[in-house]
Parts: C-alpha cells; structure tokens; sequence
C-alpha cells in the first residue's frame, strides 16, 4: 500500500453525517469525502470506531449503510465484549482512513489504553493513515476540551492521546456551554492554545501544523484560541473553505 508519507487529521465539530427521508438511514457528508479523498486512494480502506459509544451496533449499522454507494472497503473495530479482530494494532494500520464517532471521550481514551490501542493509533497517524472523527472522535487526537461525558455539564478534560498539542473544541455555534468554558479553561492554563470548530466545519492539520478548515455549512467557521496574558483569551475566526456536495 502507497501512502503519501504525511500525516492528516482531521477534526469534525459537527455534521458528519446527514439524515435522510427516509426514518433511520443517514448518509455521510461532504466533510468525510474530504478526509477519504486525502487517503490518495482509489478505493480506500474505511475504519470505523464507536468505542465512544460503547460499540453500539445499531449505530455501527447506520454508519457502514451511510457509505453504500461509495467506493470504499468499510469495517470497523470493537472492543465490546471483546475485539472483534485478532490483532486490533494490525487491523488499525491496515486502513487508509479511520473514522471515530462522538460519545464519551473520556470512556474512549480509557479503553484504548486499556487496550493498548492509543500506541496503535498514534503508529498508523505517524505511518500515513488518515484519522478522523467527530466530538469525542475529535477531541481524542488532541490534549483535550471539554466533554459531556460526565453528565450534561460539561467539564474539562485533559487526558488526550496529544498527536495534536492543542485543545479542541466542537460543537461550537450548537451547545451553549462550549465556548466559554473553553476560554476559562485556556485562561487558567487547564488546557493549552487551540481550535474550535462550529457544526459542519472540519479542522484539518498535517503533522502537527493547522492547515485549514473546510465546511459543508456555508454559515460554520473555525476559530483559533490564544491566550492573551494571564486570565484572558483572544478568539480569531478562520474562514472555512466551503466544500462542494
């Protein structure tokens, strides 16, 4: 397999995934061809992780449905009640693209150490796959946000895998929470300098290095936080590129 030598991710605030008419079937957005289109690939192999939700299966099922009519080779990796796969480090770096889902970020990275799955991950992002995801799927790449996983207020978390050494926030125009506890948090110096992206709005780096973020919402933006002597944070917009359907 030939793989570009560098290393994406790419980190969704939101909208991954649209609802279609029809009652339970979803389709994938414009945001996930993006990230599969960085794969280089003709027909690409597609990962998808749901540890976030407990491996639920009915969501699995929505997710591989939502990339029938597109030219990729999906599975996916469980962990409940037990691996689904012999060797979960061989299966992750076999794919050309890994998609996490959102859930709770903070069961998540507990059992990928747990399972050793953070070395894993942390491998394939240094060998040229491709990592992806949405809310707990994107605050996992970097040091932390803040998550719902403890109840319906948010609190800070700092326990990610770090590929990425800035916060993140999601859902960042949906969930009124998001924003400022994300400024406290980089004020206080709880969590360091980041990114936040509003629903439909991707933020893709390269190695370690922000590059751009791309949307499929013509109204989402990005937004860098930096902090700006002590107890106070500065938010800049950063204008999404608007992806085609």
């Amino acid at each position: 397999m030939r793989r570009s030598g560098q290393s994406h991710i790419l980190a969704i605030g939101g909208g991954s995934f649209r609802q279609t008419r029809r009652l339970g079937v979803i389709e994938a957005s414009g945001l996930l061809r993006y990230a599969i289109d960085l794969t280089g690939q003709d027909r690409p192999k597609l990962g998808l992780v749901a540890t976030a939700t407990g491996d639920d299966a009915p969501w699995l099922l929505k997710m591989y449905g939502a990339f029938r009519s597109w030219d990729v080779e999906v599975s996916h990796l469980s962990v409940f009640p037990m691996p689904n796969v012999d060797d979960p480090r061989e299966w992750i770096l076999d794919q050309d693209v890994i998609y996490v889902s959102g859930g709770s970020v903070a069961n998540l990275a507990a059992l990928w150490r747990l399972h050793g799955l953070d070395e894993a991950f942390e491998e394939a992002w240094r060998s040229g796959v491709v990592l992806s995801g949405q809310s707990a799927g994107a605050l996992c790449w970097h040091v932390g946000g803040n998550t719902d996983s403890f109840g319906p207020e948010l609190r800070v978390w700092a326990e990610g895998l770090g590929l990425l050494p800035f916060s993140c926030g999601v859902h960042y125009n949906s969930e009124p929470q998001r924003r400022p506890l994300l400024q406290e948090s980089i004020a206080s110096g709880e969590l360091p300098e980041g990114y936040a992206a509003d629903e439909g709005v991707a933020l893709h780096y390269v190695g370690t290095e922000f590059i751009q973020a791309v949307t499929v919402d013509p109204a989402g933006s990005a937004y860098r936080l930096e902090r700006d002597g002590e107890g106070r944070v500065k938010e800049f917009r950063v204008e999404p590129r608007l992806l085609t359907p």
